[in-house]
């Protein structure tokens, strides 16, 4: 964010199904994803991307610079498919995925882009990329297109914006980046 483009305060970690109708599978993904970074000492925030997957979110605090989080994240997505590579891989050709999720970590460079909190889609019945709880996930209440553009309102003015202190908790990636060292 101005002024400090080249110190991200966010990582972003996409999760891209390549198939749509496996929800238990995807949910444990991002159960697996958050775990591991949880593991590594941060707080992750998930969203839906109102598309096919999850997007996961650290919160930094902005004195790491962009290639150091790029680094990390892709570091962190390799290791999520070492652990379990016949359910995560890296490869973003469609091709060569072999029906596992893609653990995109390439919106972590400039320039790169992701849906932001309540971007509607242009797909089919206007789904939301929305903030969701971890909870949500556990117990299978969110997919990636629960939410609408018909349905926002009534979700925000029922659970408020769940993202209101994203930006008040950053974590620096120094002792994260030692852990995953080690």
């Amino acid at each position: 964010r101005v002024p400090n483009l080249y110190y991200p305060d966010v990582c972003v970690f996409d999760l891209d199904p390549s198939k749509e109708d496996e929800p238990d599978e995807l949910r444990a993904a991002a159960l697996a994803l958050r775990d591991l970074l949880k593991e590594l000492g941060l707080v992750t925030w998930v969203k839906t991307s109102g598309s096919k997957g999850f997007h996961i979110l650290v919160s930094l605090d902005g004195s790491a610079r962009m290639g150091e989080v790029a680094r990390f994240a892709h570091a962190v997505g390799a290791l999520l498919v070492a652990r379990q590579p016949e359910r995560f891989t890296q490869e973003f050709s469609k091709v060569d995925r072999g029906g596992r999720i893609l653990v995109d970590t390439g919106r972590n460079g400039y320039s790169a882009t992701f849906a932001a909190a309540y971007t509607v889609r242009a797909k089919r019945g206007a789904p939301v990329s929305a903030p969701c709880t971890w909870a949500e996930v556990e117990r299978g209440e969110v997919l990636p297109r629960t939410f609408t553009l018909r349905t926002m309102a009534d979700r925000v003015a029922s659970v408020g914006d769940l993202w209101s202190d994203l930006h008040g908790r950053g974590s620096s990636l120094r002792q994260p980046i030692e852990r995953l060292k080690k």
